[in-house]
Formats: C-alpha cells, sequence, structure tokens
C-alpha cells in the first residue's frame, strides 16, 4: 500500500510530495472531506462508476480535512473501478482542502466535487466538452438557464445566497453560480490563479473564479440539476457571516 493509500495519512506533506505518487491522468476529481465517512461509499461509489466508463484516465483524490471518523478508512477502501487516492489536508478550511488536492495534481485537467455528490456526477461530460472546447473553467451552475432545483436549500439560506450571488457577480461578472460545489478547470490556468488566491473559508470559490477571471480564462457554466443535502456543514450564521467578510476582503483588494 502506497503512502498516500494508507490508512493513517501524513498531515503536513508538500503540494510536490503529494503529486509525486500521481502519475498524470486525463482528469482527477478532488474530494474534500471532513468527517465524511456516512456519505463517502455512495459518493465514491458514483463516481468511480461513472468515470470507467468513461474515456478519460481519471483519478478521485480524496483530501482529508482532519477528520476524527473513519474518512480516510473508507476513502482507502474504495477504487476498484477507478483510482482513488487519499493524501490529508491539516489546515482547516474547504478551500483549503481543495487548493491542495488542486494544487498537487499533474493531471491535464482537475476538478473537485463536494462529498454530497449534490451535483450529478454525469456533470462531467458537458464540463469536459467545455475545456476540451479552450474553456479554463467549466462550473456547475444552479441558477444558470436551463438549470433545475430537485430540492432546493431552506428559505433563509436561499435569500442569503441570493444577496451573495448578487455581490460576487460584481466579482466575476457573468457568472451566476460562484457556489455550486462542482468545478472542473485546465490545469495549468487554476494553478497559476492558487497562486494568488488566499481564502480558505467558503468564499474561496469567488476568489478562484476572480483570479481565471482576471488572467483572461473563459469561465463555462453547466445548468444542473442540483439536490440539497439537509446534512450540509455549513451554518447559515457562522458561516454565512465569513463568507461576507471574505468578500468584502475581495472587494477591498480589488479597490487596492
Amino acid at each position: 500500500m502506497s503512502a498516500e493509500r494508507a490508512v493513517r495519512i501524513p498531515r503536513q506533506r508538500t503540494d510536490s510530495a503529494a503529486a509525486a505518487s500521481r502519475s498524470p491522468v486525463d482528469l482527477e476529481l478532488v474530494v474534500p472531506a471532513f468527517n465524511e465517512s456516512g456519505r463517502l461509499p455512495a459518493t465514491l461509489a458514483a463516481l468511480t462508476g461513472f468515470l470507467a466508463g468513461q474515456p478519460w484516465r481519471s483519478r478521485v483524490v480524496v483530501v482529508d480535512n482532519g477528520s476524527t471518523d473513519d474518512t480516510a478508512a473508507v476513502a482507502g477502501r474504495a477504487g476498484e473501478q477507478v483510482e482513488v487516492t487519499v493524501i490529508g489536508c491539516a489546515r482547516p478550511g474547504k478551500g483549503a482542502a481543495v487548493r491542495r488536492g488542486l494544487s498537487s495534481s499533474t493531471s491535464r485537467f482537475v476538478g473537485f466535487t463536494d462529498a454530497d455528490l449534490s451535483t450529478p456526477v454525469r456533470t462531467l461530460t458537458r464540463a469536459m466538452a467545455e475545456l476540451e472546447a479552450g474553456a479554463a473553467a467549466a462550473i456547475g451552475s444552479r441558477h444558470a438557464p436551463g438549470a433545475e432545483l430537485v430540492h432546493p436549500q431552506p428559505v433563509g439560506r436561499r435569500l442569503g445566497g441570493a444577496a451573495f450571488r448578487a455581490l460576487a457577480r460584481q466579482l466575476v461578472p457573468d457568472v451566476y453560480d460562484t457556489q455550486c460545489g462542482f468545478k472542473v478547470f485546465e490545469r495549468l490556468a487554476v494553478q497559476r490563479a492558487l497562486e494568488r488566491c488566499q481564502i480558505n473559508g467558503f468564499a474561496f470559490d469567488v476568489e478562484l473564479l476572480r483570479q481565471i477571471w482576471l488572467a483572461g480564462g473563459r469561465i463555462a457554466e453547466v445548468a444542473v440539476a442540483w439536490t440539497d443535502d439537509a446534512r450540509s456543514t455549513f451554518r447559515a450564521v457562522r458561516d454565512g457571516r465569513a463568507a461576507f467578510a471574505d468578500l468584502f476582503r475581495l472587494y477591498l483588494a480589488g479597490a487596492r
């Protein structure tokens, strides 16, 4: 068993070390995970089952974000159809975990999806087509024309989300939805953008997309049929305040 597939994962490894044991493939899909042992088996089965039938050479990379449950062990047992690699991330926050997975990739395309798989995995087909056509980023969107909310969020989160989207569109023009947890990138474009990113919280997506947009990269939105998962770790008051504070920081940085 390789060092990255071991259940006990080293918490501090350089991105170059994390990449060294991962041979280049066409697509790496990162799944940030904090105490996700309950949801991971079904998610990884769906991801690997879909990827096994595609023409791309693929790998799923689970980034264990300091879990205290069996997240690493559960992920380490997956990968019968498509390789599943587990790496660690000691720095807290979804943004930090996603950054770790994206930065350490050597594949042609790399992306991430939430552990709850609220966005159907078949969205990858359209996303990859956009990347092959020259987009720097292909992102799932719950609010682009043609999108469908199969099971919407509670009213409070929908209102907060609407306000967040209105502000985010000032930073990333013409993007309807920066926060859908499904994004795929041309690797070099996203790694260059990550070098200029600092946010690790829920506004991580806005900063990342803004940096790609500022560099002239095309961002393609893919309308999705999205299902809310009531087990989401997002907390409206605590995390919402932090996300809006991060947006304010981005506005200040843009003003400077």
